[in-house]
């Protein structure tokens, strides 16, 4: 299907901690009508997500933080158990993801797989996820992870088994690890 998009207004309405815009714009397919949509868009910037597995012992590391979003949004205490992650900034989505891990579960991992991109909320975020895998042991253990400066950040080694049931269960609840877990659940890496 073609378009054509005429961007009418686009107007930022802030730039605190990331840019909102709002922007007017007429979508008209190859053969129908113009239409008019004015929209909100978030643009955070792109980031990249990774899920540590190890196969020897059947566990992989995840992360638990407060996420405002979701605690307004009815997540009692906001704190939310995911994979770890990180906003590319300047950097490359790898090099992104080995400083996170690092940073985040303590473990400066070897070889990365990363496996694709995913727009995670599309109908109003801009930003896409470079999406990765690796295995780790104790050996790669830099630091206690945690994270940097105002981030609080519990590091949980979990039972592959467990992490699953978890996910059933709904005590894990973000997409990014959702997805890295029934992907590594897919995968021969595990078994």
């Amino acid at each position: 299907m073609s378009l054509t998009i005429n961007v009418i207004k686009d107007k930022i309405l802030s730039e605190n901690y990331f840019i909102l815009r709002n922007i007017t714009y007429e979508l008209t397919p190859a053969h129908g009508e113009t239409v008019r949509h004015k929209r909100e868009v978030y643009d955070r910037g792109n980031g990249a997500t990774i899920l540590l597995y190890n196969r020897e012992k059947q566990t992989v590391v995840l992360v638990r933080q407060f996420r405002v979003a979701t605690w307004v949004n009815g997540n009692e205490d906001g704190m939310l158990i995911e994979t770890c992650a990180g906003l590319l900034d300047d950097d490359e989505p790898e090099v992104c993801i080995r400083k996170e891990a690092v940073e985040e579960t303590g473990f400066a991992v070897g070889e990365v797989q990363k496996l694709f991109e995913l727009y995670m909320s599309p109908g109003g975020v801009t930003e896409l996820i470079h999406f990765y895998i690796a295995e780790y042991h104790e050996g790669l253990r830099a630091n206690a992870g945690g994270g940097v400066e105002d981030e609080a950040i519990e590091v949980l080694e979990i039972p592959f088994a467990q992490a699953l049931q978890m996910v059933r269960s709904g005590e894990i609840r973000d997409g990014k690890a959702v997805i890295l877990l029934q992907y590594l659940q897919n995968s021969s890496l595990m078994y």
